[in-house]
């Protein structure tokens, strides 16, 4: 979306104050079941992007023009380039060490003009420590990795300690962008009809597995519409199916407790 690189790279350029969240499927429902992070996509501070082709069908759905997909490994790559090309000032935080040391020698390789005002791994740290130090240094651009909605609730904490700075929650792009990890396709293909791969497994965050929260997302979006039964049908075979895959793979359960108690009452409330 070069609308928004070029927003971006405007309040980079002028040294203002910008705190950027990319939203996909998870990132939203996590933030209806978790107050404090609801309270802060919901803030005057958030300018939230859409990253994920679910969000961008959804606000089809819905009838909300977003403009496209701003993903957070192509917004991180733009403001590094931008970075060496305007001479500002870099922070990384987040990842494993060997990642975002990766990172950082790319950078420096890459983009001579960036200025990398430091940099810590998202192991074994204090937030609070680390925030303090990247106060003192005033960077011009705060990358945190450390995945939702943790990296998302630090910015928000501490970003009024900020005069100006270019804040984003990057998940894991450090380690797409250090080399580390393969990107999704970008293939036109993908971008057409993502929903047409066999998914291999189920990638696992904090809470479980992402791939659990993208159904039950759609569903939000959609439960007023004639299939909302079916819609809770798939929930229930979803839940159940995955959790006993899990089972027989000896991996960690998606499905934390049993399907008819997570989706209970659903058809008489949300569905009616």
């Amino acid at each position: 979306n070069q609308e928004f690189f070029q927003r971006a790279g405007k309040a980079l350029e002028r040294e203002e104050k910008m705190f950027v969240v990319t939203a996909n499927p998870e990132t939203l429902m996590m933030a209806e079941q978790t107050p404090e992070f609801g309270d802060v996509l919901r803030s005057p501070e958030a300018i939230i992007v859409p990253d994920g082709i679910g969000v961008l069908k959804a606000a089809a759905y819905l009838g909300m023009d977003t403009n496209g997909r701003v993903t957070g490994c192509d917004l991180v790559a733009y403001l590094i380039k931008e970075a060496g090309n305007l001479h500002k000032s870099i922070y990384l935080y987040g990842a494993k060490e060997e990642v975002v040391a990766a990172l950082v020698t790319k950078i420096k390789a890459e983009q001579p003009g960036a200025v990398i005002a430091g940099y810590r791994n998202g192991y074994g740290q204090d937030d609070n420590e680390v925030f303090d130090e990247i106060a003192l240094l005033q960077p011009d651009i705060v990358f945190v990795a450390l995945g939702i909605p943790r990296q998302e609730l630090i910015i928000h904490r501490n970003l009024s300690r900020f005069q100006k700075g270019i804040f984003v929650g990057v998940g894991g792009s450090f380690d797409v962008l250090s080399g580390m990890k393969k990107r999704e396709s970008k293939s036109e293909t993908f971008r057409t009809a993502p929903f047409e791969y066999e998914f291999l497994y189920a990638p696992l965050g904090d809470s479980g597995a992402y791939a659990y929260l993208e159904p039950w997302y759609g569903f939000s979006v959609s439960k007023d519409s004639d299939e909302a039964e079916l819609a809770v049908e798939f929930l229930r075979f979803m839940s159940t199916r995955l959790d006993e895959m899990a089972g027989i793979k000896g991996l960690p359960s998606v499905a934390a407790d049993s399907a008819d108690k997570r989706y209970a009452g659903i058809r008489h409330t949300d569905a009616a």
